[in-house]
């Protein structure tokens, strides 16, 4: 069950945090700078060594790395965000047409699911969840018609399921719907509110602003949510209008690179490309946020699905699930509940994977994981069946190397593989593999 309060980490754990993050941004650098050649077998090298090195660091090291990154030591002041965020949330699906019975269903269902197992576990209330206009005492207030128990009895339900309750606001007087006030002008206000209720998790949106630019709204909240005596997980829904990946890290835990996401084929992949320009700025407490998934939502094939989850996940995205899960059908349940895929996606290291080779439609997508060993994805996003193939000089692996692959979607392992992997897929599929040097 999740507390309702909490201390703030310890400064001896804020320094841990720090450490880890300051490392994992070396090893995005690593990754990401340069062509993929023998400089990038070398900086494979150093980026799965150097961690297990940097694990006797003292604490002058630790103060170097803080003054080196200052930006991620306030971030990481609330803890959270050390791997990116798992959950459910009711606006792909449902939009405004959300009460409380349908969230105290979708916690149940989150359980026995066995989705929150796999590590979803956050619930999370997009707009339309408030009264148009705030008390005489300034205070937001739940909607009466649609969630009468108000929102702390729906974070204490959630809360007793082992679960965490999110709640949806905006850096603007009105929310994106017009239907309640936003959280200008109000955010330490809002932000105890918020605590007061029991809230885990603030998607914040931009709309309706006064102009101004996110970069002088969005930290005002961020501070509050820092005062509010609670942690609270700080999600900027400001759409990748100002590059929030170039800032947003001394402001929150994750922040959108892009606009609202469709549940079409040609939406999910914009957004996947949108995003992926901006792979060097995550890490671990702070996460590039291309928006959340449509898997189960009836738009795309099975196939366009499996993509989407793969990329997502080797994308160190966010995984908030955005169709009903008291309904979803079991080939939705299987995609998103692959333990495998969810690894990647969850691994320690934090390195954002990326596109690293591209041949018309077919493209190979890569990054680094814990333990030496590399996440790939072929993907085919032309309309005929096609071989992909990924050599080791495309993902950073010295000629010689002999691995390992394990395809993560067929549950099989090629063993001593050597140069090159190579598949045939379908179109608008994929195939995701962990490859183990040996």
């Amino acid at each position: 069950m999740a507390k309702s309060g909490g201390a703030s980490p310890s400064t001896r754990d804020r320094q841990k945090l720090v450490n880890q993050s300051f490392m994992s941004l070396l090893l995005s650098i690593w990754w990401l700078v340069g062509t993929p050649a023998t400089a990038s077998a070398t900086r494979l090298h150093i980026r799965m060594t150097m961690p297990a090195s940097n694990s006797n660091s003292n604490s002058n090291s630790n103060s170097s790395n803080e003054r080196l990154l200052p930006t991620r030591r306030y971030l990481l002041s609330n803890g959270l965000g050390l791997t990116p965020q798992m959950g459910w949330n009711s606006w792909n699906h449902f939009q405004c047409n959300i009460e409380e019975k349908l969230i105290r269903e979708t916690a149940d269902a989150m359980v026995a699911t066995g989705l929150a197992a796999v590590g979803y576990h956050y619930i999370n209330l997009d707009d339309c969840w408030a009264e148009l206009n705030r008390d005489s005492k300034g205070n937001l207030v739940s909607k009466a018609s649609t969630f009468p128990s108000g929102i702390k009895a729906l974070a204490d339900y959630v809360h007793s399921k082992g679960l965490k309750l999110g709640i949806y606001s905006d850096a603007g007087n009105q929310t994106c719907s017009r239907t309640m006030p936003g959280s200008l002008g109000y955010e330490e206000h809002d932000a105890k509110t918020f605590a007061s209720w029991g809230i885990d998790y603030l998607k914040y949106d931009n709309c309706n602003n006064d102009g101004t630019s996110p970069k002088e709204r969005y930290p005002k909240m961020s501070k509050a949510l820092l005062n509010s005596g609670r942690p609270i997980f700080f999600s900027l829904c400001e759409w990748g209008q100002e590059d929030p990946a170039t800032w947003a890290a001394a402001v929150g835990n994750s922040w959108r690179t892009t606009g609202d996401i469709k549940d079409e084929w040609s939406s999910m992949t914009s957004r996947a490309d949108e995003n992926d320009k901006w792979a060097s700025h995550a890490g671990p407490g702070g996460w590039n946020d291309p928006d959340m998934l449509e898997v189960g939502n009836g738009g795309m094939t099975e196939s366009e699905y499996r993509s989407h989850f793969s990329v997502w996940a080797l994308a160190k995205a966010p995984l908030l699930i955005g169709c009903d899960i008291r309904a979803m059908n079991n080939v939705t349940l299987a995609l998103l509940s692959n333990k495998e895929v969810i690894a990647v996606n969850q691994d320690k290291l934090g390195v954002q994977g990326k596109k690293v080779k591209k041949g018309g439609d077919l493209e190979v997508w890569a990054g680094p994981l814990s333990g030496r060993k590399v996440a790939v994805i072929l993907w085919n996003r032309g309309v005929s069946q096609a071989t992909v193939t990924a050599y080791w000089s495309d993902i950073g692996l010295k000629p010689a190397t002999v691995v390992d692959a394990r395809d993560l979607w067929a549950r099989s392992t090629r063993k001593s593989v050597k140069g090159q992997l190579s598949a045939m897929v379908d179109s608008h599929d994929c195939k995701m593999y962990v490859l183990t040097p040996q």
